[in-house]
């Protein structure tokens, strides 16, 4: 990659990386906003009506502010630039923030479970309908509207400690008509066990989120090889260009919002460095263009060269796949 191009290329990923942190930090503000005026609603409305799936709700929208802390902490430190210590950029701690994030949703499912069950013991009956199911309303357009803007910045950013808290949020709008369907039932149609079967099912939800939005984040913290669809996305824009055609070992994968790979390519034994240099020059800037966001490593062997075995077998190495 020539000098001129190599500053244009990393001035653009600079202002790349200068958007997509502004963006996630704002919807990591939004949440914590709008998890901290609903603490308060619910704190009032799970007094008054002494609902089981109000306390859940209360107690995931508490555990929704401490996750959007950590979220917020997460995607600032995400942005951050590569350094010295950190040349590969610090893109992983929103996978890091992420998993926190589900941790704090298991403790969340398992308080409520165990919270429901105890009011299957005790029988004890519900109050407050119309404040109840006010608050969850109110509630519920509130996490509408931030759902909204979430998938707005994940669409920007790819963002995947903002996507598990836009996991978590979903879960809220379940959440809020669990709680309008429990206190109807309970307190216009009499079934008094109607509040403990929805705590207990809202807990089985979250204990579900929670295994869904984990896996998302232990897979990048992994170094989990790209999706199909996007290795083949690459792969077939590689094919386009006859200086690939040697192409073998190629390996993938993400930080954050940054992807990288890297793969063997073989060149003629004859050429010089120089040579093999310029002629991969051109390729590597544009799939650079094509791929934004996308940190690409090639290594020059000479044609016919089989690659010794390290991590991975002999049988992967001379394989794209």
């Amino acid at each position: 990659m020539s000098l001129k191009h190599a500053h244009a290329h990393g001035h653009a990923e600079r202002a790349h990386g200068a958007e997509r942190g502004d963006l996630t930090r704002r919807a990591a503000i939004a949440s914590i906003t709008m998890a901290l005026c609903l603490i308060l609603l619910k704190s009032w409305a799970s007094w008054e009506t002494g609902s089981v799936a109000m306390l859940g709700s209360l107690a995931d929208t508490a555990l929704d502010l401490i996750a959007s802390v950590v979220t917020f902490l997460g995607v600032r430190w995400a942005a951050m630039p590569a350094d010295a210590e950190h040349r590969f950029g610090h893109g992983k701690a929103e996978a890091l923030s992420a998993l926190v994030q589900v941790i704090l949703i298991t403790i969340s499912a398992l308080g409520i479970g165990w919270r429901a069950i105890d009011r299957f013991q005790s029988g004890a009956r519900t109050e407050g309908l119309e404040l109840g199911v006010g608050v969850s309303l109110v509630a519920m357009a509130a996490t509408f509207a931030l759902l909204a803007y979430q998938r707005y910045v994940i669409r920007r950013t790819g963002s995947v400690a903002i996507h598990t808290d836009h996991v978590h949020y979903q879960s809220d709008l379940l959440l809020n008509f669990a709680v309008i369907a429990a206190l109807v039932l309970d307190q216009l149609l009499g079934w008094e066990l109607a509040d403990p079967v929805f705590g207990l099912g809202i807990a089985a939800w979250l204990l579900y989120n929670a295994w869904s939005a984990g896996s998302h984040s232990i897979d990048q913290l992994m170094d989990r090889e790209w999706p199909e669809a996007e290795r083949d996305a690459f792969l077939a824009a590689a094919r386009e260009y006859p200086e690939l055609a040697g192409l073998h070992d190629l390996r993938t994968r993400h930080s954050g919002a940054h992807r990288f790979v890297q793969f063997h390519v073989w060149v003629p034994p004859e050429w010089t460095v120089k040579r093999a240099h310029d002629s991969l020059e051109r390729v590597e800037h544009a799939l650079c263009d094509r791929f934004p966001a996308t940190e690409i490593i090639i290594h020059l062997d000479p044609e016919g060269h089989k690659d010794r075995e390290t991590l991975l077998s002999s049988e992967l190495t001379e394989s794209t796949r």
